[in-house]
């Protein structure tokens, strides 16, 4: 029997993948992580001339298997790719390519976070990097908190002012552009970062109590967005994969003593086996690694929705 293999680019991704169900997804992928329905091994690198090619794999224990594979060299047109393969059969059932599907994966995982580990009624966000991933997390969390303010800082003003056009426009939340990263911060509820700065954008003292931080940036011992100050403060430390965290070269910060035995699984907390936030004054920080096979989950959703739709 000829199986048809869907090919899916960026529109057709944008098209078929709102916010709440990529939210759904990566939470559904996270508990089944957890409870070991989902295996999902660190990534694996292959070291080449002037670049590495990158390989994450997932395993959902008798529906399906795949990968997501990039490479590190910077060419421009790069391009991501993720491979869906049946777990009965190992037919290709679907291919993704582009940029779209793994940057909301991104987006929702740090949204899975936010509603697990943010205080209840948070309602302003702020923003520091202005990139396609700063994009998805704020897209993302608008559908877990009613956000009344959006607050953007990046190091090119036009970027940043178009950042905050697009949240008005697209999202219908109220955002502003601001120069300094303090004052984008300071009282704010929710705060991401989302740079590719190798030295810390935030001081940890700008941060009021209560406060929750999503990660996604550089986190490493020799390159990070943030400093060892904001772990220092950070009474809930939360990671989507403990494995991959701790299998970073150099090491991540949030993984290295004294911090390890402080850091928690986002499954467990979702599963309610691990405390997240217990109080409003907590400052929690979410640091992202992108557990593996969850661009497969995503890939398998939007299938699902794509053909329920037709």
């Amino acid at each position: 029997m000829t199986v048809m293999t869907l090919l899916y680019a960026d529109p057709e991704v944008a098209a078929v993948l709102d916010a709440a169900t990529t939210v759904d997804a990566m939470r559904d992928a996270l508990l089944a992580a957890y409870d070991g329905r989902l295996v999902a091994p660190p990534r694996a690198a292959a070291p080449l001339a002037g670049g590495r090619m990158v390989l994450t794999a997932g395993h959902l224990v008798g529906e399906w298997y795949g990968f997501r594979s990039y490479d590190t060299f910077g060419h421009p047109r790069a391009e991501q790719l993720v491979v869906l393969h049946d777990a009965g059969t190992g037919a290709v059932r679907a291919v993704a390519v582009g940029e779209e599907l793994g940057s909301r994966r991104t987006g929702g995982l740090g949204a899975v976070a936010v509603d697990a580990l943010a205080r209840p009624d948070a309602a302003t966000l702020a923003v520091i990097g202005s990139g396609r991933q700063a994009w998805t997390q704020v897209w993302a969390t608008a559908a877990v908190r009613p956000l009344r303010e959006v607050v953007v800082h990046s190091r090119s003003a036009a970027r940043r002012d178009a950042f905050a056009a697009r949240v008005r426009a697209e999202l219908g939340v109220p955002a502003r552009a601001v120069a300094d990263p303090g004052a984008a911060v300071a009282g704010r509820d929710i705060v991401v970062l989302a740079t590719t700065s190798p030295t810390p954008v935030l001081r940890a003292a700008d941060l009021r109590p209560g406060t929750h931080v999503n990660a996604v940036g550089f986190k490493q011992s020799d390159r990070s967005e943030f400093g060892t100050d904001l772990l220092d403060v950070a009474e809930v430390l939360v990671t989507d994969s403990p494995a991959q965290a701790a299998d970073y070269r150099p090491a991540m910060l949030a993984a290295t003593t004294p911090y390890a035995g402080r850091l928690r699984d986002l499954g467990g907390v979702l599963a309610g086996a691990v405390p997240g936030r217990t109080t409003a004054d907590q400052i929690s920080l979410f640091c992202s690694t992108g557990l593996a096979g969850t661009e497969v989950f995503l890939l398998d959703r939007l299938t699902k929705v794509a053909a329920a739709t037709r």
